[in-house]
C-alpha cells in the first residue's frame, strides 16, 4: 500500500534539496508522519538494497551510508544487503508483497518490466538540476522508459580485449588505441597473427553470450531490436546485426583462431589458461582488470585494448542504477539521498571500488581514473562510446534472451546449427515471445 505525507505535508522538490544539503534532515517536512517508516521521534527511514559485493565498493556504499546518516539525523538510511544473481526475483517478490526497498540498486538492463508495470517511481521531476547536467543524456536514455526516467545510471562497464603485451609485441600487429582501434577485420587478422603453436588468438567466454553479441553489434549499425510507429518492438537480424556473430562463428569454426573450449566459460574461467600463454586475447567487461591485477603471476605483461570498430567505436551497455520504489513514501527525500551518494567525489569512490567508470562527467575528470596503472585512461577514453544496450527498454528482454537468443546463440557459435537457423529462431521466435508482452 503507499504512503503519502499527510496534505498540507509537501515541499517542493528544489526546497527539500537545498534543504538537505545545508540542514540536519530533522528540520525537513515537518509535521509529516508515516507510520511504517516515521519514528515516534518524527525520524524518517529509508531502505537501500545495494548490491555492492567487491571488497573496496561494499567499504565505500557502507561509509557513505554511514556518512549521509551522520549528517542527517532526521533521515536515517538503513543499508540492506541484495545479490547480483537473485536481484530479478528477489524484486518481483518484494513489489508483489508491498515490501520493496524504497532505494533499489540495479542495472538498467533489468528496470523495464518494472518500470512499465508501475513498480519504479518517475523520477524525471525529482532529479536536482546539478545531476542531471552531470550524466550525459546517452546514459540517461538507459534509465529512461516512455519518456520517463525510472533510474538514475551511475556506473558502467565497457567490454574490451585483455592482450598478452609479449605476445602482440611478438605478432607484429599494430597495437590499437582508443583513437585508432582495430576494424572487425583488423580484428580478425591479428587474431589469426597471434595464432601460434598452442597459443589462440582470442579466447571468446560466452557462457552468457546474448548481451557481449548485442553491445558490440552497436558497433556495426546493429540493432536487433526495432521499435515501429506504434511502439511496438520487432527483432529483425539484418546484415549488420550478423557482422559480430558471424566473426565469432568463424574465428571458432572456420580459421581455429578462437579456442573451442571457452565458449561455455565466464569471464573468469578463462583467466588460468590467459595467465598460462593458451589465449593471447580475451575479451572482457573493464572491471576484470582487478581480478587480473590481484591474480596474473609475478611479471605477467598484460595490456588493455579497446574493442574493435565498425562503423563506430560504440557499444552498449547497461549501467548500474538508482531507483525509488514508487511505494517509498518519502520520495524526495531518497532523491535527496541519491544526490548525496552519486556526488562527483563519491562518484569517484564507487567507481574505483568497483573498477567501473562512472557515468557522471565530473568524476570521469578525476586524475585518479585518469592514470596509465592498470589502464585506467585507456577506459576513460572509451566513455564517449558508452550508448544504451539495444534490448534496454524491451519489455519480455529476459524471456526472448533465456529461451531463444542464449540457446540459439550458443549452438551457432559451436557450429552446431548455421546463420539462417538462428536467424528464424531469433527473429521468428522471438517475435512470438515479445508479441505476449506487447498486446
Amino acid at each position: 500500500m503507499r504512503h503519502d505525507p499527510a496534505p498540507g505535508c509537501r515541499v517542493t522538490r528544489r526546497g527539500l534539496l537545498a534543504a538537505a544539503a545545508a540542514l540536519p534532515a530533522a528540520a525537513l517536512l515537518p509535521g509529516c508522519s508515516d507510520g511504517r517508516r516515521r519514528s515516534a521521534g518524527g525520524r524518517i527511514t529509508l531502505r537501500f538494497q545495494s548490491l555492492a559485493w567487491q571488497q573496496d565498493s561494499l567499504k565505500a556504499n557502507k561509509q557513505l551510508v554511514a556518512a549521509w546518516n551522520r549528517q542527517h539525523p532526521g533521515i536515517r538510511v538503513q543499508y540492506v544487503q541484495g545479490a547480483w544473481p537473485t536481484v530479478h526475483d528477489q524484486l518481483l517478490t518484494s513489489f508483489e508483497g508491498g515490501e520493496a526497498p524504497d532505494i533499489i540498486h540495479d542495472a538498467s538492463d533489468d528496470l523495464a518490466d518494472f518500470a512499465y508495470g508501475g513498480d519504479l517511481a518517475d523520477l524525471t521531476a525529482l532529479i536536482p538540476p546539478r545531476l542531471k547536467r552531470d550524466i550525459p543524456q546517452r546514459s540517461w536514455d538507459t534509465g529512461t522508459f516512455n519518456g520517463r526516467i525510472h533510474g538514475v545510471p551511475f556506473l558502467q562497464e565497457p567490454r574490451v580485449l585483455i592482450a598478452n603485451r609479449a605476445k602482440l609485441h611478438r605478432s607484429g600487429v599494430r597495437i590499437p588505441t582508443p583513437e585508432h582501434p582495430w576494424t572487425w577485420p583488423e580484428f580478425e587478422e591479428a587474431a589469426q597473427r597471434l595464432t601460434r603453436g598452442t597459443t589462440y588468438g582470442i579466447a571468446w567466454p560466452l557462457k552468457e553470450p546474448v548481451s557481449a553479441t548485442l553491445n558490440l553489434a552497436l558497433s556495426t549499425g546493429g540493432q536487433i531490436f526495432h521499435r515501429r510507429s506504434d511502439g511496438k518492438v520487432a527483432v529483425r537480424f539484418d546484415a549488420a546485426d550478423q557482422r559480430v556473430p558471424r566473426t565469432i562463428h568463424d574465428q571458432v569454426n572456420v580459421d581455429g583462431s578462437a579456442s573451442r573450449t571457452t565458449l561455455g566459460m565466464g569471464g573468469s574461467d578463462t583467466l588460468p589458461g590467459f595467465f598460462a600463454g593458451r589465449y593471447a586475447m580475451v575479451p572482457l567487461g573493464f572491471s576484470y582488470r582487478q581480478q587480473i591485477a590481484q591474480q596474473a603471476p609475478k611479471g605477467f605483461d598484460w595490456t588493455v585494448l579497446p574493442a574493435p570498430k565498425g562503423t563506430a567505436l560504440d557499444q552498449g551497455v547497461s549501467p548500474q542504477t538508482l531507483s525509488i520504489a514508487e511505494d517509498c513514501p518519502y520520495k524526495e527525500e531518497a532523491m535527496a539521498f541519491i544526490d548525496f551518494f552519486l556526488s562527483p567525489p563519491n562518484m569517484v569512490r564507487l567507481a574505483l571500488g568497483d573498477w567501473l567508470l562512472p557515468t557522471g562527467q565530473e568524476a570521469l575528470k578525476d586524475p585518479a581514473l585518469r592514470v596509465a596503472r592498470y589502464d585506467w585512461a585507456t577506459g576513460t577514453a572509451l566513455a564517449d562510446s558508452l550508448r544504451s544496450a539495444p534490448a534496454q527498454s524491451v519489455r519480455g528482454y529476459p524471456e526472448w534472451k533465456d529461451k531463444i537468443a542464449t540457446p540459439g546463440l550458443q549452438e551457432y557459435y559451436s557450429g552446431a546449427i548455421g546463420l539462417d537457423t538462428l536467424r528464424k529462431r531469433l527473429v521468428e521466435d522471438g517475435n512470438l515471445v515479445l508479441a505476449r508482452y506487447q498486446r
